[in-house]
């Protein structure tokens, strides 16, 4: 058995979710890839997937020996990077995640900036509003934005936000400017709850206020959207409303009762020999976001 060829056919079919997902991303059929995993087993002397007409999971020893082969073939990549030039040139294919609309709004530029600097990078950005694990799914780079969690990940602040309570011009003009977190009980409130469920506004102090709104929406953007429409009042994280401030039709209020700020921050996997593409593309992201003013 190769044993090196099983390992990357095994974080294939993981990765693909099924043997036959598998066959796009390696050049061998379906039954050789059966074959191989089939073997792979044998070798360990357990199972490492449930398998059923219709589904495929890994099985407890199975996800922990991906974990384990999949770092092992990205040192090996790196190894390989390094001697071909990786280290000091940047080439191959960058995976970044953000949060959604800060990937829209901050990141996708700075993506195609590096690219057209680096015509031998490929790039991917995934963006998501959940923490993804990027050692485990593959990632090079995630921003975080609030309190970092404890881990092997080396993190760079780059700047923080803060929760703000926005509106239009129209809007004020019409309704009035609220001039503290009580005043929000008569205005028209625009909540965004993924549950639906918390219709408190939380200020400095631990100041909670607790609101009826009119419309509760599922995702930040449309309520960025209602309250540029002029339709009522929304709270947001900075970053979010940052482009639509002034001409972008949106102004913010109550900016003295807001509450503290959120770290900012890249980060990425330690490693001795980090390439050339993830050194790079970190010089450019802290620059480019340390001097956003809507992120400092």
């Amino acid at each position: 058995m190769d044993h090196l060829r099983a390992l990357e056919v095994f974080c294939a079919v993981i990765k693909a979710n099924s043997f036959t997902g598998a066959t796009r991303t390696l050049p061998i059929s379906a039954p050789s890839i059966t074959r191989i995993i089939n073997e792979l087993e044998s070798h360990l002397g357990t199972p490492l997937l449930h398998r059923t007409t219709r589904t495929m999971t890994p099985t407890e020893s199975g996800l922990t020996y991906y974990m384990h082969a999949k770092r092992i073939l990205e040192e090996l990549q790196t190894a390989d990077d390094v001697v071909r030039g990786a280290h000091t040139t940047p080439t191959g294919t960058l995976r970044v995640t953000a949060p959604q609309l800060f990937g829209q709004h901050y990141i996708s530029p700075i993506i195609r900036e590096y690219l057209d600097t680096y015509s031998n990078v490929r790039a991917e950005g995934r963006f998501l509003d959940r923490a993804i694990n990027i050692v485990d799914e593959g990632f090079d780079i995630a921003i975080r934005i609030g309190p970092l969690r404890d881990s092997n990940l080396k993190a760079i602040r780059v700047g923080a936000v803060r929760h703000v309570v926005s509106g239009c011009p129209d809007y004020f003009k019409k309704n009035g400017i609220p001039q503290n977190p009580s005043d929000l009980q008569h205005h028209k409130i625009i909540h965004f709850s993924e549950f639906g469920t918390d219709n408190s506004w939380v200020f400095d102090k631990g100041l909670s206020i607790l609101l009826e709104p009119r419309i509760t929406l599922s995702t930040i953007g449309a309520c960025i959207s209602s309250a540029k429409a002029g339709w009522g009042l929304t709270r947001a994280l900075s970053y979010q409303v940052g482009p639509k401030l002034g001409a972008g039709g949106l102004q913010t209020v109550l900016s003295e009762y807001d509450r503290d700020e959120w770290p900012i921050h890249l980060v990425h996997a330690e490693n001795r020999m980090q390439s050339a593409k993830v050194r790079s593309f970190l010089d450019l992201a802290v620059e480019r976001l340390r001097e956003d003013p809507f992120l400092n």
